[in-house]
């Protein structure tokens, strides 16, 4: 095993994380770029920490997510920055996104539960989005008549929404109050999911009657780390 200094594990950290198409998890360091050299984890850890800090102060961080660490601009600079693409940004509706919030705080949850709780049927093209999204999945099934799929998050839903788990999600009280101010604020039935994330405010901006079932539900959550993590 050969040797490295910290400014060259530093280096090729930095190298590594900003070329790699996801985020770079240590595991993948640990096989891939450190796999012929000698490097304890007191070292990496020091080195992957004083890259986060090198670039607290600058437009680029580097944060930790769920799959690892990776490169993303300061989510203050997001409006400005979303000025170089032509694309509109992807907009989401009230059902898609009560149906993903419900899933985060109430995982795993069968397809029926939540439509027991917004008191509509759940579209199978917001099931179909949410996976090709790879923001949700189905982790088992419901042993009752029928064995109906468990659905839950997945690890791309946490690092879409720059979390390393669900235990960062806003509290329940949080996000119920962020929802009665969305709801209050506009009703606009469709949102930018990208302008607002991750607070929890994005979850629902409209009076429709299932909004308030879903918010009634959440809110008997005492914390979000109740919810299965993966």
């Amino acid at each position: 095993m050969s040797k490295i200094s910290n400014s060259q594990l530093k280096q090729l950290l930095e190298a590594a994380i900003f070329v790699n198409e996801s985020p770079l998890s240590i595991d993948k360091m640990r096989c891939t770029i450190l796999s012929e050299l000698a490097v304890s984890s007191s070292q990496l850890n020091k080195s992957l920490k004083e890259l986060e800090l090198d670039y607290a102060p600058r437009g680029i961080k580097l944060i930790k997510v769920a799959s690892g660490f990776r490169f993303q601009s300061d989510t203050g600079l997001g409006r400005l920055l979303s000025k170089l693409w032509q694309e509109t940004a992807p907009k989401y509706s009230r059902a898609m996104l009560e149906t993903l919030a419900l899933i985060a705080y109430k995982q795993p949850i069968t397809r029926g539960e939540i439509e027991d709780i917004r008191g509509v049927a759940v579209s199978s093209n917001i099931i179909r989005s949410l996976s090709e999204r790879r923001w949700i999945k189905v982790v088992g099934h419901k042993e009752v008549p029928g064995r109906p799929s468990l659905l839950a998050t997945t690890a791309t839903f946490l690092d879409y929404f720059a979390l390393t788990s669900l235990t960062e999600l806003p509290s329940a009280e949080v996000f119920a109050e962020n929802i009665e101010a969305a709801m209050q604020a506009s009703n606009t039935v469709t949102i930018d999911i990208e302008e607002h994330a991750p607070q929890a405010e994005a979850l629902a901006k409209n009076n429709e009657s299932g909004s308030q079932s879903v918010l009634d539900e959440v809110n008997t959550i005492n914390t979000p780390s109740k919810a299965n993590t993966h």
